[in-house]
């Protein structure tokens, strides 16, 4: 297989997967009073550990002026903390709290439903596959991040 071939192979994938993910989307999830979007930051602070409100903003591709409505309501209601950086205090690092970490997981478990619903018509043969697929996926990024690092 040619260099090409492979980024045009990763290219459909993504391609695919924004699909499916559209498709995640669909389903009015609206948690706890939550919109997706306060949802997606919170759980991936979860996932992810404390940090910095520039590269969080970069990950979500919002400006970090747009992000600080999302992190004063989740600041608020209890579930993120924010302390500014004493080395450098131009910078903000936000962390989720214990009651965040619950929200985070409830929505967590409900995605997860939603994805086996998405993907319940697969067959035995398939899932197997693209699971067999995942892991050596998963494998092969998580070394090249790490190389990376």
């Amino acid at each position: 297989m040619s260099r090409k071939e492979f980024v045009r192979l990763l290219e459909d994938n993504i391609f695919i997967l924004d699909r499916l993910s559209d498709k995640l989307k669909k389903n009015p999830v609206v948690f706890s009073g939550y919109p997706r979007q306060q949802l997606s930051v919170l759980v991936r602070l979860h996932l992810g550990g404390a940090a910095k409100l520039k590269d969080i903003a970069r990950r979500e591709m919002v400006t970090a002026p747009n992000l600080c409505a999302t992190f004063r309501k989740l600041e608020m209601d209890g579930l993120v903390a924010r302390k500014i950086d004493e080395e450098d205090r131009r910078n903000t690092w936000y962390s989720v709290t214990e009651a965040g970490k619950k929200v985070a997981s409830q929505a967590l478990d409900t995605m997860r439903t939603v994805m086996e619903n998405l993907f319940s018509k697969l067959s035995r043969s398939d899932e197997d596959a693209l699971t067999k697929s995942l892991k050596t996926i998963n494998g092969i990024l998580t070394k090249m991040e790490l190389e990376n690092a």
